[in-house]
């Protein structure tokens, strides 16, 4: 007992113990404790298709830190520095107030990242939602407001470090900034105009979640809409980012919107092919095209004898596909070609060369 009341540092080897054995505490029971605290809070924000462990997983990290820092602070009130070693106190800058402040921030910045990691949790709960209703439009909305909150919570967890624990007048800070703010907005200005062409891109609604786009050379499926950028997949399972301001700054064709898809081109025929083998051949094209089932009824498209080339005739042949899906396009437009060539064979016609003379779709 005599050896408990001796001092170690000026302090006493009882208040060492208390502080080893808080620490010792804290450290083996922090994820005991950190999973016990995030099912106790996801009683008040639980969803059925969301599973606790997903709850418990996001708030892992976060939790255990702020109760390490909490077992931390507790564990320090029990002993203190010696005075041999002459520091400053903590009102003045020296170890002290670097230690203090930083624990404050630290702490600050634990509770900023439980909030962040709720705000994802609850983006998750109404992205299930989303999927359940027929419109993309809230699919689109979700992750971009959970970014909008997530950034406004890094903005106030940077002033309340700023007030909090470096004492900064945050009020007298922004009224204040003036050239210093312009030359920053001017320093970041093109991330001002992406900001600003994001929230374009939302309330003018060029394109959605999910529509297949095409923005110069770049084409394929929109996956994410963000503050900065725009990720599309494209065809070849690539993923590019491309700027926002460039989204509402050139011309942007979103393929999905499209009602049809369009085929032209010239079927090239011999030079000595009969009026009445060309006239029979210009009909059952005709014919052909307009069996399919998804010739797009209010403009199919046409079958033409459409002129005299160098060495041949030309049949011109031009239709309609009802869908904006180049997959589908590609397989109907391969059935037709296959199929004309058999009307060309079984009319016992030749081919001019070259046999086909492509158009821009």
């Amino acid at each position: 007992m005599q050896y408990l009341e001796s001092e170690f540092l000026e302090n006493k080897v009882t208040d060492i113990l208390w502080l080893v054995g808080i620490l010792l505490f804290g450290f083996l029971f922090r994820r005991f404790l950190a999973e016990n605290f995030s099912k106790i809070l996801y009683r008040f924000i639980r969803h059925d298709s969301i599973p606790i462990r997903t709850f418990v997983a996001m708030l892992g990290q976060p939790v255990r830190l702020l109760i390490t820092l909490i077992f931390i602070y507790i564990a320090s009130s029990f002993i203190h520095f010696p005075s041999s070693w002459h520091l400053p106190a903590k009102e003045v800058f020296g170890f002290k107030m670097i230690l203090m402040k930083s624990f404050e921030g630290i702490f600050i910045f634990s509770i900023a990242w439980i909030l962040v990691r709720i705000t994802k949790f609850i983006a998750l709960i109404f992205k299930e939602r989303a999927a359940l209703t027929p419109s993309k439009l809230d699919d689109q909305f979700i992750p971009f407001f959970r970014d909008l909150v997530v950034v406004g919570i890094s903005i106030l967890t940077i002033f309340s470090i700023l007030g909090i624990v470096f004492q900064v007048d945050v009020v007298a800070l922004l009224t204040g900034l003036g050239i210093g703010g312009l030359a920053i907005a001017l320093a970041a200005r093109e991330t001002l105009e992406n900001l600003f062409a994001s929230f374009t891109l939302f309330l003018d609604l060029p394109f959605m979640v999910g529509d297949n786009i095409q923005l110069d050379k770049v084409s394929g499926d929109v996956e994410y809409i963000g503050f900065r950028s725009t990720r599309i997949r494209t065809g070849d399972g690539s993923m590019i980012s491309i700027p926002n301001r460039l989204l509402t700054a050139q011309a942007l064709e979103n393929l999905t919107q499209r009602q049809f898809r369009r085929a032209k081109y010239t079927v090239k025929l011999a030079s000595d092919t009969s009026v009445e083998a060309l006239h029979k051949i210009v009909n059952e094209i005709n014919q052909l095209v307009n069996s399919q089932e998804l010739i797009y009824k209010p403009d199919p498209g046409v079958t033409r004898f459409g002129g005299f080339g160098e060495n041949s005739l030309d049949i011109l042949v031009s239709y309609n596909i009802a869908t904006h899906d180049g997959n589908i396009f590609n397989k109907i437009k391969e059935e037709i070609n296959y199929q004309i060539m058999e009307i060309i064979k079984k009319n016992e016609i030749k081919f001019a060369h070259p046999i086909f003379k492509p158009f821009a779709e």
